[in-house]
């Protein structure tokens, strides 16, 4: 089988997008060798994380002649009559779009749909890049055979914004990457802590610092634990750090907040299991990747009770309230002064885990593409 992917964000994206991109072409590629995969993406930077496109059974196509200088449009309209001449059989576009005339050309179509916050909460976003999204997204769902969604919350999302018919959405799981499986060394672990100036007894955040995600709310829980408790919160800075500066000052927390705003990504794991708890008060997610990263590195959770987290979290990981400071207090000093509870939610929480390793995705994306061809 020939399959086509709008890869994009494998290249060119080094979160959320891009890791789902990139493990799910790697996995489909090692699990299933004897298919060729090729890969559409606009012009890119050479990157160590692109590795996963160098098998033999991978192929890259970049846009050419005019189309390198507009590859916006060649992803709307160049990468189909390519996909033709390639005798692409299955085009998957990995992140919410596709190109435009699959069908005119009999080439079967999946998109995925990772979530549908701009609409859930559209105060997040400026007017044109809803506008944009929801034109994308919408046209994506209307015209593609079967829509990919990561969680239940996602899938109830594209049936009740876009009116799509449940019996055209298939639901698979995200994975994280598997360096967070395996235990740190020592070593590993000392490197890291004198690398990144790490503080003890921390409760780590990682995820971009917007509003959705609320780092706030851990400010304020933190401000009532004892001193010898720090945040170290890792992600990309937006412009809600101005209001999270502002209560870090406010709460007199200067000395007790660590911003690691650029990580190596070999180095998180060894972040994640040199931490008390992971914390991830979002209002919403589509899935909540960095939830299953600190289940997988054995440390316990507390995360929100709404949307999607609860799918990802599993019944041993913590549920407060994302705006509600005082419930967070509360399950951390729980959490801190129980050990028997404390080993309960890492052992259980790991266990859950494993219902998100790479097989069983790779297994379930496959059966979506034999539902199709």
């Amino acid at each position: 089988m020939i399959i086509g992917f709008d890869a994009k964000r494998a290249f060119c994206n080094f979160t959320g997008l891009g890791n789902y991109s990139r493990s799910t072409v790697s996995l489909l590629s090692e699990l299933y060798p004897d298919n060729k995969y090729i890969l559409y993406t606009p012009p890119y930077t050479q990157h160590p994380e692109h590795r996963f496109a160098e098998k033999e059974n991978i192929q890259i196509v970049e846009p050419q002649g005019l189309y390198k200088h507009f590859s916006s449009v060649w992803r709307s309209f160049g990468i189909t009559p390519c996909a033709k001449k390639d005798k692409v059989q299955l085009f998957h576009g990995l992140s919410g779009e596709l190109p435009a005339g699959l069908a005119k050309h009999n080439i079967r179509s999946i998109v995925t749909i990772h979530d549908l916050i701009f609409l859930r909460y559209p105060q997040f976003y400026n007017p044109i890049d809803r506008l944009i999204y929801t034109k994308k997204f919408k046209s994506a769902c209307i015209n593609t055979d079967l829509i990919i969604a990561i969680s239940k919350q996602t899938k109830q999302d594209i049936i009740d914004f876009f009116g799509i018919s449940e019996d055209k959405i298939r639901l698979v799981y995200q994975g994280c990457n598997p360096q967070f499986y395996t235990e740190c060394s020592n070593e590993l672990k000392q490197a890291v802590e004198a690398k990144y100036h790490l503080p003890t007894n921390y409760i780590l955040y990682v995820g971009t610092i917007e509003h959705r995600k609320n780092l706030n709310t851990i400010l304020g829980a933190l401000a009532s634990l004892p001193d010898k408790y720090s945040i170290v919160a890792v992600g990309k800075p937006t412009d809600y750090m101005k209001d999270v500066n502002v209560e870090i000052n406010r709460l007199g927390l200067n000395s007790r907040v660590h911003f690691i705003h650029s990580v190596d990504f070999r180095d998180l794991p060894a972040i994640y299991q040199l931490a008390e708890v992971f914390v991830l008060p979002s209002v919403f997610e589509g899935f909540g990747i960095p939830v299953l990263e600190a289940l997988n590195s054995k440390i316990p959770v507390i995360t929100s009770n709404t949307s999607s987290l609860q799918e990802s979290g599993g019944a041993h990981s913590l549920y407060i309230n994302p705006v509600d400071s005082r419930e967070l207090e509360q399950a951390l000093l729980r959490l801190f002064a129980d050990s028997k509870l404390r080993n309960s939610m890492i052992e259980n929480g790991y266990k859950y885990a494993l219902n998100f390793r790479e097989q069983k995705i790779a297994s379930d994306l496959w059966a979506v593409y034999n539902e199709l061809l």
